[in-house]
């Protein structure tokens, strides 16, 4: 049975005080592009920058479109849904998160491996993929042990623990997906169809906890096109003329820079 979850302010794991986005482009303008994740089960909440309310009554499950902000730094705060002003103790808090300019980051409350809240953001990746292909990236922020994840019977991200990613280069198409224990057939989500479109990056994240269920969400990132060098051949997808999968291309998993984001009481600020 599903049960309400309230958040506590323990140790959160995260990315570091810092968002680790890379170097800014030279021509970037003083903007960043951040999209937030809520992926706590059973806790609709505010989200707070800075003091001033972000996001209204936040459903789990929920992925905003990119919002443009300032670049500069930042404090988070996730309070109660409609908690008058922000008042009280947050649920979850990170202060001083730097957003360089030019950074395109997506933020993800979820649940550690534990089941504990976390405050996690990530790197998307919006440089040029080869004509015909697309990019995915896998995140893994659901309260689960380590999982191996399958596209078409085959495992293309194995051991892959919360909150890490894996990366890949596909051809673009549809793929059937599906999320099992590390080293087992035990399917933990999907299998479901996942579209890749060429020359966008699509991040996936496998989220929940077992008392409330697993669940995927996707979130398209454009900017990873390519012009191309000439007219791909074949079929699109990932499967060959019999019928069997082809081996996906390109894959890397790729660790989180830094650790440690401390979950605290808020001291409020105004921009």
């Amino acid at each position: 049975m599903t049960r309400t979850r309230t958040l506590g302010l323990a140790t959160v794991a995260g990315a570091g005080a810092l968002l680790a986005l890379g170097a800014t482009p030279a021509t970037a303008a003083d903007t960043a592009t951040v999209s937030v994740l809520h992926a706590v089960p059973d806790t609709p909440v505010d989200v707070y920058a800075n003091g001033e309310r972000l996001i209204d009554d936040f459903q789990p499950g929920t992925l905003t479109d990119p919002l443009q902000l300032p670049a500069g730094s930042y404090d988070l705060a996730l309070f109660p849904a409609d908690a008058a002003d922000g008042s009280g103790a947050p649920l979850l808090a990170a202060d001083g998160v730097a957003v360089p300019a030019g950074a395109n980051a997506t933020v993800v409350a979820h649940l550690t491996a534990e089941g504990r809240p976390a405050l996690t953001p990530f790197v998307n990746d919006t440089s040029a993929v080869p004509a015909g292909q697309g990019r995915v990236v896998v995140r893994h922020v659901a309260a689960a042990p380590a999982v191996d994840v399958r596209a078409g019977g085959q495992v293309v991200a194995p051991d892959l623990a919360n909150p890490d990613e894996a990366t890949l280069e596909v051809p673009a198409g549809t793929v059937s997906a599906d999320v099992v224990l590390a080293g087992t057939d035990t399917v933990a989500i999907g299998p479901a169809d996942l579209t890749v479109a060429e020359g966008a990056t699509t991040a996936v994240y496998a989220w929940g906890s077992e008392e409330a269920g697993y669940q995927l969400a996707v979130q398209m990132i454009d900017g990873a096109g390519s012009a191309p060098s000439g007219v791909p051949a074949g079929t699109a997808g990932l499967a060959d003329d019999d019928g069997l999968p082809l081996p996906l291309l390109g894959l890397s998993a790729l660790g989180l820079a830094g650790a440690g984001l401390a979950a605290r009481r808020l001291a409020t600020t105004r921009a």
